[in-house]
């Protein structure tokens, strides 16, 4: 497994972790001090935001997983990759695309999300 396999592993894995302290220690390891995420409905300056973005996500969908939708593909430090939001083996609710830029020491600089299928409203 590659490193930007696992970190993308570990990013997803704090979309799931509801402990609030275990996901802010998760968040301060694999984010850069100046991190952002941004997808359609959030842009997220800073790890204290970017915990937030989580905690709200967390909290819209609860109960719900986030996983890999597919293979990481990755080049220099830059890295695309598929998630999927759903019930643990049941079908997905949400779909979304995300490109992650990495500091030169591997920790995640930015996300930018993009929403591929998302419930009706």
């Amino acid at each position: 497994m590659s490193d930007t396999q696992y970190l993308v592993e570990r990013y997803l894995a704090t979309w799931n972790e509801t402990d609030p302290a275990a996901r802010r220690a998760a968040i301060d390891e694999l984010w850069a001090d100046d991190a952002q995420y941004t997808d359609p409905l959030v842009v997220a300056e800073g790890r204290d935001a970017i915990d937030a973005t989580i905690g709200a996500v967390q909290a819209q969908f609860p109960g719900l997983v986030f996983t890999l939708g597919g293979p990481v593909d990755a080049h220099h430090n830059i890295a695309r990759f598929t998630w999927e939001l759903g019930p643990a083996g049941g079908e997905s609710l949400v779909i979304g695309f995300d490109v992650a830029v990495l500091t030169e020491d591997g920790r995640l600089r930015s996300v930018l999300g993009f929403l591929d299928k998302v419930p009706a409203a």
